[in-house]
């Protein structure tokens, strides 16, 4: 059938058939015999992931090209190395790495037909499957070949794995009761998973690329950001019903890709960043219509950090390396910051050192942990480390902070830092060569789990107090690991 349509020169959209005529050299026939019955004839995404630059940023393509040729494990995605030429590899693999000649676009119709229930609400059972605390699970995403794995936090054992959508991105985002969890793909998709029958009960696809998802504290509504198309896309949590998309342009038209969104949870709203206006966005979830505020800034600010009341807000200015703090109530900078190692900020954590509130955040680009008093927003310790690093993580049971070396020689070291003297205590390195990252505590801080981030990796469990390790659990490419109580309960320690 697909050849019979390019022998006609039909291309494919989601909505209709256009007719137009393939001229020599043109890879768009190679694609739609070969890659669209899985990716779409529009490179949106099908089964199979969308194949657009914004997409696929995180491969290269060179990598690109091995796929195509060896396929890849644990996913549906064939080899081709015997039915295409070298060329036709290459040809594919620029077609797929070019933007659409038109920009893809995802409307209420695309979304309202993605939508599907699979488990509604009064199928599923009124307590969990298993005998494990509810509040104490893990969802641990494993990278390696796109699944989650459940772990109990109090045995330390898997209960369940199942696959995911392509490249969760984003964190797992809980209800307040903990029983649901909100998982975000790279292709849009939002999926509902129920922690009780361990089950994904419903999913919908809101974007084409998206960076996050964010539910209301009062576990009601969820907020999508998307960078393609540039819209925030308002959900019901219920049944990932849609309510609205909110297009993302500034007051004179200019449109913007959304960095991220977060709950703002004491605000009774959401709070959105934009990657390409000076502006941030406050939408109010307990007003009629989901009112838009519109916070005007200096500058573009990227990767935000809240106090734990989220009225301050802590953005990177990473054009001009600093940090600017905004006061969300006035809507006006009440600081800036010295913050010239591109901190990241999402992953920073508070506590209370010397009577006062402080936050520290790793640094992407230089050797360090900055440590920034929250009263007067001076800088009190650049801590040395040995590379630069990605996750920092503690826990309120916990005098120690940890924060990885995820880049570098050194990505194998896990540091860990004493909340009370800002001093190095330990350096540990759970697996010489083989980068480590992403520390996540159990609900009681007894323990710390580490990602081994490699395919043949593993959970290391910690005895968060002696810093010895306990187990092992392999996993496949293990990345993000979150705690359900930590979570809802928006620990100082975690990112929320």
């Amino acid at each position: 059938m697909v050849a019979r349509l390019i022998a006609a020169g039909v291309w494919l959209g989601l909505s209709c058939l256009t007719v137009v005529a393939f001229a020599a050299g043109d890879s768009r026939p190679l694609y739609l015999e070969h890659c669209a019955s899985c990716h779409g004839a529009n490179r949106l995404g099908g089964a199979g992931p969308a194949l657009l630059p914004a997409n696929l940023g995180r491969l290269k393509q060179a990598a690109a090209a091995d796929v195509i040729r060896n396929g890849r494990a644990a996913t549906q995605m064939p080899s081709f190395g015997a039915q295409l030429s070298d060329t036709e590899i290459q040809q594919l693999v620029e077609l797929v790495y070019s933007m659409p000649e038109t920009e893809p676009t995802w409307d209420d119709d695309d979304i309202n037909a993605s939508r599907t229930l699979l488990h509604p609400d009064g199928s599923l059972p009124d307590k969990p499957v298993f005998t494990a605390d509810p509040l104490n699970i893990f969802m641990v995403v494993e990278v390696g070949d796109h699944h989650i794995t459940v772990l109990d936090g109090d045995r330390l054992q898997p209960l369940h794995r199942f696959a995911t959508r392509y490249a969760l991105h984003g964190g797992i985002k809980y209800s307040p009761d903990g029983r649901y969890a909100y998982l975000a793909s790279r292709d849009g998709w939002i999926s509902k998973f129920d922690l009780y029958s361990l089950k994904i009960v419903a999913e919908v696809r809101a974007g084409i690329n998206t960076r996050n998802v964010a539910i209301s504290g009062d576990g009601k509504t969820l907020l999508v950001g998307n960078y393609l198309p540039n819209t925030l896309v308002l959900l019901r949590a219920s049944d990932l019903g849609l309510i609205r998309i909110i297009p993302v342009t500034d007051a004179s038209g200019k449109s913007s890709r959304v960095s991220a969104v977060y709950q703002a949870a004491p605000r009774h709203s959401f709070v959105a960043a934009l990657k390409d206006v000076p502006e941030v966005w406050e939408i109010r979830y307990d007003k009629p219509g989901y009112p838009v505020r519109r916070i005007v800034l200096q500058q573009v600010l990227d990767d935000f950090f809240f106090d734990q009341d989220y009225r301050l807000l802590i953005g990177a200015d990473r054009a001009q390396n600093s940090g600017q703090v905004i006061d969300l109530d006035s809507g006006k900078r009440v600081a800036e910051l010295p913050l010239g190692g591109m901190p990241h900020l999402g992953s920073g954590i508070t506590w209370e050192y010397q009577g006062r509130a402080v936050m520290a955040t790793p640094n992407l680009k230089e050797s360090m942990v900055t440590v920034i008093d929250m009263q007067n927003w001076e800088v009190i310790s650049e801590i040395k480390t040995l590379g630069p690093g990605f996750f920092m993580r503690s826990h309120e049971n916990t005098p120690y902070a940890w924060t990885d070396v995820f880049f570098g020689p050194n990505k194998d070291a896990m540091h860990v830092f004493d909340k009370r003297t800002l001093k190095l205590v330990k350096t540990l390195r759970p697996q010489p060569g083989k980068t480590s990252a992403h520390v996540e505590f159990t609900r009681d801080g007894r323990y710390a789990l580490v990602s081994l981030w490699e395919m043949d990796g593993a959970l290391v469990v910690y005895d968060a107090a002696t810093l010895e390790e306990v187990k092992r659990i392999p996993m496949r490419k293990p990345s993000g690991k979150y705690n359900v109580y930590n979570k809802i309960n928006r620990s100082a320690g975690t990112s929320h």
